[in-house]
């Protein structure tokens, strides 16, 4: 019989299965030796999932650090491997020092977007000549994670993005109630204590096996949200996530959730909106004590361009352009009186004109201010 050319260790290896009655193609084999062989520039220290799997797990393991290495609000933030920390190779230089551990025995895991990602050999390289002396690259990165059935996480800045979108989702908080749910959550969250899940399961979640799942907890220190999630799986549910850094990454980049205790207090008196000097507005004072005491009282709706949107607004507004209003006049929210705002006024006024035309059973006022925002969130508004 006459074989094809195979790398070494192939032809070693069908050597020892054939002996074993064992066979196994040619093909197969070189198929197999080619996944494992370094491309130009790559690191040479490579592993595969089964390294990762037992790295990748909650409590996080100390001496561990899986590194994902692409952009943040593109890759990152969309889905990672659990308990990946976001170094974009782009950023290392700045972030290195501060993120990667003081140990430079810990283990470092690179990964980035599969085998024709540099990036995760990029920052492997750097990370070594830092004096760091455990580094590995997992090459398949996230790709090949995902593949392999493992858990999808997210970054809470992505679950952020989705809730002022108003997307479709069931937020479940797998902690205790009384300990944990009832004194702070993510807003909108539903609480399916993990230790419930099999008795409440099915009367909490959707009917829907396709509907999206995102289940949280207590941080990287706390398993319940993955346990919960692989349950959620195993009875046949298919757009399932974790957050990871659950409710404590929440609180500190948006501030702390709604209570038990306030739920069941009568909600605060919002501030009486005070109308300005032209029909349909309301005064710059007026509208800034709503903001700062009752932003839930109202909603807010930028109605300038997206590109304006995206480089800054009001904290929670929604998006709406203008020019896009009259088609989407029947997506605006009923529940509340809405605001309207732009940069200057004149967008805003025109869209509170067009919902009294179309909708005058709408609560609707505008702010006819010059409004900047800048970088840090803060704002400066000036009225008319």
């Amino acid at each position: 019989m006459k074989f094809k050319k195979i790398p070494l260790y192939g032809a070693i290896l069908a050597s020892l299965m054939m002996s074993a009655g064992v066979f196994v193609s040619t093909a197969a084999l070189a198929q197999d030796a080619a996944a494992v062989q370094p491309k130009a520039n790559w690191y040479t220290k490579l592993v595969d999932v089964d390294f990762v799997k037992p790295q990748a797990v909650v409590p996080k393991i100390d001496g561990v650090m899986l590194v994902d290495s692409r952009p943040a609000v593109r890759k990152f933030d969309l889905g990672h491997i659990p308990t990946a920390v976001n170094i974009p190779d782009s950023m290392f230089d700045k972030l290195a020092p501060t993120m990667l551990p003081a140990d430079k025995t810990s283990l470092l895991i690179f990964y980035c977007d599969g085998p024709e990602c540099i990036l995760s050999h990029n920052s492997a390289f750097k990370a070594e000549k830092l004096g760091y002396t455990n580094i590995r690259v997992y090459a398949a990165g996230f790709p090949d994670w995902i593949k392999n059935g493992n858990l999808h996480a997210v970054s809470v800045a992505h679950l952020k993005k989705l809730m002022d979108e108003q997307k479709p989702m069931t937020l479940v908080d797998a902690r205790p109630k009384a300990r944990k749910y009832d004194v702070g959550h993510i807003p909108g969250a539903i609480n399916l204590p993990d230790s419930q899940f099999d008795k409440l399961a099915a009367e909490m979640l959707p009917a829907d096996k396709a509907a999206a799942l995102f289940f949280y907890c207590d941080g990287l220190a706390c398993k319940l949200s993955n346990d919960s999630a692989a349950k959620a799986i195993k009875l046949g549910y298919t757009n399932v996530k974790v957050v990871p850094e659950g409710y404590p990454a929440w609180a500190k980049a948006y501030g702390p959730g709604p209570t038990a205790s306030a739920a069941a207090a009568p909600a605060a008196k919002a501030p009486v909106m005070e109308a300005g000097k032209e029909s349909g507005t309301i005064t710059v004072a007026s509208f800034e004590r709503i903001y700062q005491q009752a932003p839930d009282s109202v909603h807010l709706i930028d109605v300038r361009d997206a590109s304006e949107f995206a480089t800054g607004s009001f904290k929670g507004a929604i998006n709406m352009p203008v020019n896009s209003l009259e088609k989407n006049i029947d997506k605006l929210p009923t529940d509340k009186p809405i605001i309207f705002f732009c940069g200057a006024g004149g967008r805003s006024g025109e869209a509170h004109d067009m919902v009294k035309l179309y909708k005058p059973a709408l609560k609707t006022v505008f702010l006819d201010a010059e409004i900047k925002w800048l970088k840090d969130g803060t704002y400066t508004i000036k009225g008319h």
